[in-house]
């Protein structure tokens, strides 16, 4: 049997993925190394959809490359599906996502659609949420405030140096959590005043997980 590499399994499922594209519709593009691969191969049908609209500028950036229009989510009414890969992701399809800093672009555009469907290689399927650490964007004047209230979380936070959102906030990756109940962390981390969200997306989890194995690419609900 042949070993796929890990990016061979990430072309794998977010090639795939193309086929719960719709004809005439506007496709929600999320961001990473697994959605660049998706991008790629939405380039192929670019022809039969209308545009697409995508959580960060890397991604607009590369759907603009391809010819592919990037439409601004206000002008849109809904979207039937937004594709996103995932940092970690549950069988109950709760997610950790955030590693390129895009988290709160991908929320917005994962609540207007109607399906999400997480791309991943089976390296991100964990049994419980935690060891990727937690990415929560922070307006940047309540950086120290929001880290005190994580650590009385239980969390350790580390300020990802050098990073700025697209929405020109900072990012504290949160480490040494063990999240059994991800809805109600979820809820209360983005509770703290001046968190902008965090990168748990578990009250609005993935429809359908499409992940890539050795054994091949399996498609769950």
């Amino acid at each position: 049997m042949t070993t796929l590499t890990q990016n061979e399994m990430k072309k794998a499922a977010a090639e795939k993925a193309i086929e719960f594209i719709q004809p005439d519709t506007i496709v929600g593009v999320g961001t990473g190394s697994t959605v660049n691969y998706f991008i790629d191969a939405l380039a192929t049908i670019k022809n039969q959809i209308i545009g697409a609209v995508s959580s960060s500028e890397q991604s607009s950036q590369r759907l603009k490359e391809h010819g592919i229009e990037v439409f601004d989510l206000n002008s849109v009414d809904n979207l039937d599906v937004y594709i996103d890969g995932a940092d970690e992701i549950t069988k109950h399809m709760a997610m950790i996502k955030g590693g390129g800093a895009a988290l709160t672009r991908e929320k917005i555009v994962a609540a207007v659609a109607k399906k999400f469907i997480c791309i991943a290689d089976n390296s991100k399927q964990v049994d419980i949420l935690g060891r990727f650490p937690l990415p929560v964007e922070v307006i940047p004047m309540a950086r120290s405030y929001v880290a005190r209230e994580l650590v009385k979380l239980g969390g350790d936070p580390e300020y990802r140096q050098g990073v700025v959102t697209d929405n020109g906030n900072v990012i504290l990756d949160v480490h040494n959590l063990n999240i059994l109940d991800p809805k109600a962390l979820e809820t209360q981390i983005n509770n703290i005043v001046g968190v902008v969200t965090n990168g748990l997306f578990a009250l609005r989890g993935a429809d359908i997980l499409v992940l890539s194995t050795n054994q091949g690419t399996k498609i769950i609900k």
